[in-house]
Parts: structure tokens; C-alpha cells; sequence
């Protein structure tokens, strides 16, 4: 026991030691894994959330680097049964905002008079989070989210991933780190920032007009799940993942009895048997460079559930989507410039038997694909942005994309049953300090919803849901 912890400490103080020696110094985007390793928050960070490739190593070891005086116990064979920091690995994180929209929303309060809702959405705050993020006992460590939002006005569970990992000190001195995560959102174990839970945009407002369509694993399935994956990091270069999702729905109850669980058909989208979740990268690093590649996917079957007063069986036919993606990620990182190229593309392969049979797509099957690429470059960690394109295309369907009905305000519809969408997003940021965030983002949509100009069958254009997002971001 005594030599496997010893030969942890060496092969963790040599990883401590390349990275700063060979990246920028001054831990993942939260202030305790800070106050937990001593090191500033540029160790781990170009500029937060994104991770550098030590932040990377930081997270595959699961989270519990420390360099903190420790509250120790060992028993009669000097084996270790306590080790816990006498800082707490808490931190908190606001975001206040303010959204512009180019054209102002229908007034629905009262829909025998056209009228216009009022443009500009403060949020004060548009969340508010707390997070344990740090070492729970060697080899393990978490990032745990709770976060009160603005538009729920509630409080709930966010991204989650507990971990135990290790490291072995293989020939030629090279590493392969093995570890569990248990978490609650497909890719939030992910290393790079080219996946969906912490690709960009890192921060975007809930006061938008949203397309109709998404993948699954681009969010659908967030924070509603538990999934538990095994993981292998070959040399901090080679990376491989493999773990399987189960429905773990907040604030759904039994109808019968009123607890937690388990789910019937009064819950929508609950997942059939175990969904599938893979990924495998390669990371490239040599001076102030890195290069990452790789590809990741999901399986997920659906039953549809019922709808709001309604119930359907858990059983019979289900929704079956395949979402196979391709990432690359390319950084510098130096002293006064960092620069960010990365990007990802989503294909989902849909066979829609429980909706076709029950109406509500007009196809079996459909397809879907989600485009994301874009470029970060920052200034001695200041000043800096980003610009992004993004497009989302796919198969046309009336039922699943529908068009207005008779009287509505339309806006969230599709005249055409197309979800294809696509735009632009541009950033500019300043940093006084490294946790403090001040930002300007616009985004443009040039379609929306299958079209440019009246997509939505009642006269609003896509470049109508182009906002403006003002935004201070902060941790501590």
C-alpha cells in the first residue's frame, strides 16, 4: 500500500513538474481547485473554462492534486483512511446578464390585440452556483454543480462527475491513467473543450429565441441521467472511454405512490435498458502546441412518455437515436498570445417508431447534423474573442418541426418542417483579473428553422432572433 501511494506522489509531482516547467504558469474553471493546488488559475486554464493540457492531466487523475495541509489517519499497517484537506473545496460562481433581441417577441397576453413583449431581458442573476470541486480521499475527487436559476427560479442539480482514478508508471517512463466517473451528462467527462457540456459557448443566455432541433447528446439528456464510464489515458496522448446511461429524471415521481421512482409513463423521454456511450482521442503536444482528434457517440432508446396530463405505457415501440460525432482541438500557449482552433460535428441517425406510430413525426426515420467551429485568441489573458459558425441541417418533417397553427404567434415553428438552422457567433471578452469575466457576445442566424425570411410561416425572418448577450462572470 505504502509503494503504491509513494509511486502516485512521484508520478503525480513529475506531472506537476513538466507542466510548469513547459506551459504558462498561473485549476479546472472553479477557485477551490486553486486554493487546493496552490497554483494559480492559468496552470489548468487558458482562459476559463478551457483547459489546457495540464488541466486535462488534472481532471483524467481525478480532480485530487493537492497541495494543502491534510487531516491524515492510517491503521495498524500504516494504510491510509483518511486524508482530508483543512481548506473545504468549495466555490461559488455568479453570472449576471442582459439579452437584446434584433426584433422583439409577440405580446401573448392578450392575442386579440397584437402587441409586442418587452425587449431586453435583465438577469440579476442568471445563475448562481455552488460547487464542491476538489479531493475527497486519495483517488478520488468530484465536480459537483448546484445551481439557482433565473428562468426555473429554482434550484437544482448541474453537471456532476465523482471520479476515482490512478496512475501506473509504466517502461520508458511513460504513464497510463485508469479511472471511474459517475456523472449525469454525456461528455461532461470529456478532457477537451471540443465536446458538447463544455464546448463553447461557455456562457449563452436563456432569454433567446432556440431552434426546434438538437441532438441528443448535444444537452438533450443533461443533468436527467446517471451514467457510470470506465477510462484509460495512455502517456497523457492516447484516451479511450467506455460507459453506459441510465434515466435518472429530477422531479419526476410515481404516480402510484407518489416517491421518486420508479419512472412510468407519466415521465416523457424515459430511456429503455442502458444507452451507450463511447470515446477515443489522441493528443499531440510539442513545445507550445497541442493537437487533439477524435470521435464519440451515443445509442439512446426513447419511450416517448405522455404528455402533460396524459400517460403512455413504458412499453411497445421506442425512439432510437444514433449520434456519431467527429473533434479536433489545436492550441498555443504561450506568455502573451493563446490561440484556440476546435470544432466538432454531430450526426444522429433517428428511427422514430413509437413517434411515427403515434403522429407525432411524419417520417420513421430522420437524420440530423450539428456543424460547430470556431476560434479563440486572447491577449496576455485579457483581452481576446472568439468567432464561431455553427449549422444544424436534416431531414424535413412536418410533425416533428411543425408549422403554425391557425391564430398563433408562430416564432417557435417551421412553415417548411426543416430544422435547418445556421449563424454566427462573435465574442469579445475582457479579463481584469484571471476569475473575473466581462463579455460582449452577438449571435446572427442567417436560417432558422428552414428558412431566411418567414421561416416561421408568420412573417418573422431569422435575422429577427439575433441578440445581443452582455455578460459579467465571475468565480470564487
Amino acid at each position: 500500500m505504502q509503494t503504491r501511494s509513494l509511486l502516485y506522489r512521484i508520478v503525480a509531482a513529475a506531472t506537476l513538474a513538466a507542466a510548469v516547467l513547459c506551459a504558462p504558469r498561473a485549476a479546472l474553471a472553479v477557485p477551490s481547485f486553486a486554493r487546493q493546488t496552490g497554483m494559480a488559475c492559468e496552470a489548468c486554464h487558458t482562459v476559463f473554462p478551457e483547459l489546457t493540457h495540464f488541466g486535462r492531466v488534472f481532471k483524467a487523475n481525478g480532480y485530487v492534486l493537492d497541495n494543502v495541509k491534510q487531516v491524515q489517519d492510517v491503521n495498524s499497517k500504516r494504510d491510509q483512511l483518511l486524508e482530508l484537506a483543512q481548506i473545504p473545496a468549495l466555490s461559488i460562481m455568479v453570472q449576471a446578464s442582459y439579452t437584446q433581441l434584433k426584433k422583439p417577441l409577440p405580446d401573448l397576453a392578450n392575442v386579440s390585440i397584437p402587441g409586442e413583449a418587452q425587449n431586453g431581458t435583465a438577469a440579476f442573476p442568471q445563475q448562481l452556483s455552488l460547487f464542491y470541486a476538489g479531493k475527497i480521499a486519495p483517488h478520488l475527487g468530484a465536480f459537483v454543480q448546484i445551481t439557482y436559476g433565473n428562468d426555473s427560479g429554482t434550484i437544482g442539480i448541474d453537471n456532476t462527475d465523482l471520479r476515482f482514478a490512478d496512475t501506473k508508471l509504466l517502461p520508458d517512463a511513460q504513464t497510463l491513467t485508469y479511472g471511474l466517473s459517475l456523472n449525469n451528462n454525456p461528455t461532461v467527462t470529456d478532457l477537451w473543450n471540443s465536446t458538447p457540456a463544455f464546448g463553447y459557448p461557455y456562457a449563452a443566455s436563456n432569454a433567446v429565441v432556440s431552434p426546434l432541433a438538437g441532438t441528443q447528446i448535444d444537452g438533450a439528456l443533461a443533468q436527467n441521467v446517471a451514467g457510470l464510464s470506465a477510462y484509460l489515458y495512455w502517456n497523457e496522448s492516447l484516451y479511450a472511454e467506455l460507459g453506459g446511461y441510465r434515466s435518472a429524471q429530477q422531479g419526476a415521481a410515481n404516480q402510484l405512490t407518489g416517491a421518486a421512482g420508479p419512472l412510468d409513463g407519466s415521465a416523457s423521454n424515459v430511456i429503455s435498458g442502458v444507452s451507450p456511450y463511447w470515446r477515443v482521442a489522441y493528443e499531440r503536444n510539442w513545445g507550445r502546441h497541442s493537437l487533439e482528434v477524435g470521435a464519440y457517440g451515443l445509442d439512446v432508446k426513447l419511450f416517448p412518455g405522455g404528455s402533460p396530463g396524459a400517460t403512455v405505457p413504458l412499453s411497445g415501440p421506442v425512439n432510437r437515436f444514433r449520434d456519431v460525432a467527429e473533434d479536433f482541438q489545436y492550441q498555443y500557449v504561450a506568455d502573451e498570445h493563446l490561440f484556440t482552433f476546435a470544432g466538432t460535428r454531430i450526426h444522429e441517425s433517428m428511427d422514430l417508431g413509437a413517434s411515427f406510430a403515434g403522429g407525432a413525426s411524419a417520417n420513421p426515420s430522420d437524420d440530423l447534423t450539428t456543424t460547430r467551429l470556431w476560434a479563440t485568441y486572447y491577449y496576455r489573458r485579457q483581452v481576446g474573442g472568439t468567432l464561431q459558425y455553427f449549422s444544424t441541417t436534416g431531414s424535413t418533417d412536418t410533425a416533428l418541426y411543425p408549422g403554425p397553427t391557425p391564430g398563433s404567434a408562430g416564432v417557435v415553428t417551421s412553415a417548411s418542417g426543416s430544422p435547418d438552422t445556421r449563424g454566427w457567433v462573435a465574442e469579445v471578452n475582457y479579463l481584469p483579473w484571471l476569475n473575473t469575466k466581462i463579455s460582449a457576445q452577438y449571435t446572427r442566424y442567417t436560417k432558422f428553422n428552414g428558412g431566411s425570411s418567414n421561416y416561421d410561416g408568420v412573417g418573422r425572418s431569422a435575422g429577427d432572433n439575433s441578440a445581443w448577450y452582455l455578460l459579467l462572470w465571475f468565480a470564487y
